[in-house]
This record gives structure tokens, sequence and C-alpha cells, in this order.
């Protein structure tokens, strides 16, 4: 087959057909978008040093990495697809190229006189000319789309290559942005604080806590010298704030599991390492280990109103302090997933990076309600 296919692109190379169309092979639009939006995290990130709230530039870094990362790995896959198609069209025609090869060097290696005089007579030298005719004109179609396809497919592995250095430089400088937000974060000392976390009353709430019900329940205990009043209110944003993290929600409202626990609130599918925010201003009540959740960060928005986020590895801030909207409070955990991983998935049919999972619950007068009441989520 690699013989016979070498065979046809020299005989196309030397101009036995011209090609009327060139297919014009580009990037997909996805994937030049996402190269964009990778240039401009690639800018954001050069400059967060001058910024005057680093913490935002790098959140804002960091969130534009994953999307445009995401984007990226898309239109590879969707290069990808391209490319197995076309070999497998290729593939498909081992038969039509062996014909083509064969016709080809036949009527290379006859005399020009056999080709153009019957022994029958002028007549059907007529007709046998016309014959000769029909069937090159049918070869000549054939060759055109090989010869199209094939260019295609050269073509194809050059953008390949593209997306591939633009994916691969875009996966390491945003695993830099991450971590330079967990350094910012952590050094940030000028939030200002509504209260001061008694570690000494946590821990008893904690061990005296069953359920992430009663302990949010008792959150008030913890606090000491809290300044009253409260945020302002949010209630004409319900139904409208975005999710504390880029992902799909996998479980609703009081929907049970695998394992059939009920829990009540909401699953949401995360990628690795994906930075976790707040969806409006709030103060953190609590930040720390709880129960079964792992690293649990509760926030307040405004009073009677708990966000309870759960399942991060590392978080950010303090208890007691307030945050402006978007602020990061952690990152997922997980391994960003390496970009030979990346490669090899491409082929490997529906790949989902979306390997993490946050837990969001919304009290409401210590209630839990659905949360997808008060966000707005991506349909899938």
């Amino acid at each position: 087959m690699m013989y016979l296919r070498q065979s046809l692109c020299v005989l196309i190379w030397l101009g036995f057909m011209p090609l009327a169309a060139m297919a014009q092979v580009t990037m997909p639009q996805a994937a030049r978008d996402a190269a964009d939006q990778l240039k401009v995290a690639s800018a954001m990130l050069a400059a967060a040093d001058q910024s005057q709230d680093r913490v935002k530039a790098l959140t804002n870094t960091v969130t534009a990495y994953e999307s445009g990362l995401s984007v990226m790995r898309d239109g590879l896959r969707a290069i990808t697809l391209q490319q197995q198609q076309l070999h497998q069209q290729l593939d498909g025609q081992d038969v039509d190229i062996s014909r083509l090869v064969g016709v080809l060097h036949s009527i290379n290696k006859a005399p020009d006189a056999a080709l153009i005089v019957h022994p029958e007579g002028a007549l059907d030298t007529a007709r046998s000319g016309m014959m000769v005719t029909d069937v090159l004109g049918s070869i000549q179609g054939e060759v055109s789309d090989l010869r199209q396809r094939l260019i295609q497919l050269n073509r194809l592995a050059d953008i390949h290559d593209q997306a591939t250095e633009i994916l691969e430089n875009g996966l390491r400088d945003a695993q830099r942005a991450r971590t330079e937000l967990a350094r910012a974060a952590a050094d940030r000392k000028n939030l200002p604080r509504r209260f001061v976390e008694d570690p000494i009353k946590t821990a008893i709430l904690i061990a005296a806590s069953e359920t992430l019900d009663t302990f949010a329940s008792g959150l008030s205990e913890i606090v000491v010298g809290e300044v009253s009043g409260s945020l302002p209110d949010i209630t004409d944003r319900k139904g409208s704030l975005r999710l504390p993290v880029q992902g799909r929600v996998i479980r609703n409202f009081n929907q049970a599991d695998a394992a059939g626990v009920v829990r009540p609130g909401v699953i949401i599918a995360t990628e690795p390492q994906a930075v976790v925010t707040t969806p409006s201003a709030a103060t953190i009540r609590y930040r720390g280990p709880l129960l079964d959740f792992g690293l649990v960060t509760i926030l307040e928005p405004q009073a009677g109103i708990l966000f309870v986020v759960a399942g991060l590895q590392s978080v950010f801030g303090d208890t007691g302090e307030v945050l402006p909207a978007g602020s990061p409070i952690g990152l997922m955990g997980g391994n960003s997933q390496s970009l030979d991983k990346m490669i090899v998935e491409t082929g490997s049919g529906p790949v989902t990076d979306l390997s993490e999972t946050l837990y969001l619950e919304v009290r409401q007068d210590k209630v839990p309600i659905d949360p997808l009441t008060w966000f707005r989520t991506q349909k899938d």
C-alpha cells in the first residue's frame, strides 16, 4: 500500500494532472480563537507583576488560560479526527490506487503506435480512442480527488504540529500562573476583616458536628469581635451568578449519587487544578477541613445566605476576611494533564478533561435550597 501511494504521489507531483481546486485546510476557528486567548493570557501573566492587585491579575490570568486551553484541546482533537478520517478514506482506496497506478504505468509503457492504431481498422481505432479518452477522463477525476486528499493530509500534519506547540506552551505557563497565584494569595494582607476566628470554639464545633447542617448552624459561635452589619444585598442577582469554578453540573440538588447518597447541593465536574473563585463579594465564615467533605470554604455574601464550597485541594484566605467578587478561594485537586496524554487521547474517541468534582450548597436562613436558583449554568 505504501509503495502504491508513493507511486501515485510521484505521478501527481510530476504533473500528470493539473489540480483544478486545491482544498484549503486551515486551523479550525475554535483553535485559532483559543490560540488568541492563550496569547492574551501570556501577556496578562507578564504584566501581573506590575499590577496593583496582583491576586486579581493572576486570577484573571489563570481563568484565561483555563478557557483557552480547554478550547485548544478541542481544536486539537478536531484536527486529529480530520487526519484519521482522511487516513481511513485513503486506506479504503487501496484497490483504486493499485488500479490507477497499474493503468498509468501501462499507458506509459505502451508504444505510441499501439495507442493510436487498432488492428481491425480505422473505425475500431476511432472507437478504441474514444474508450481511452473515457478511461482517462475517469482516471483524471480520481487522481485529482486523491491529490486533494493527500495535500489536505500534509497540511493537517503541519496544523497539528502548530496546535501542539501552542498547547504545550500554554500548559507550562498556566501551571506557572497557578503557582504564582497561590503565593500571592498567601501573601495578601490588605483585606478588610469582619471578625476573628476562635480556634478553640471552632475545634469544639467541628467535634460536635456530625453533619454539615449542624456545623453551618453553629458558625456564629466561633467568631470574636464581629463587626455589625452585612454586605450589600445581592438578591437582585439571583439566578445570574457565575458558578465558582469553570465546569459542568453533573449532579443536581437532592439527586442520589451512585452509592445512593443524597446531598442538598450540586456537584460540578471541573478540570484538574482549576481555580475556584467567589461568585460575589463575601465574608469567609469558615475555611478548612470538615467531616468527609475535604477542604471547605463557607462564604456569606449577605446576612442569612451561605455558599458552601467543598472538595478543594488548597484554600486561600482566612476566616473573617471579606473578599471582592471573583477572588480566588482555592484550587481543585488532581494533576494537570500532560501534553503526551492529551495527544494520545485525541484519537481515542470522546474525552473529558473534567476529572475533579466540586460540591456547592446554598443555605438560606439555615435551610438548603437548590443552588441553581442562584447560579446560571452552561447547558451542554
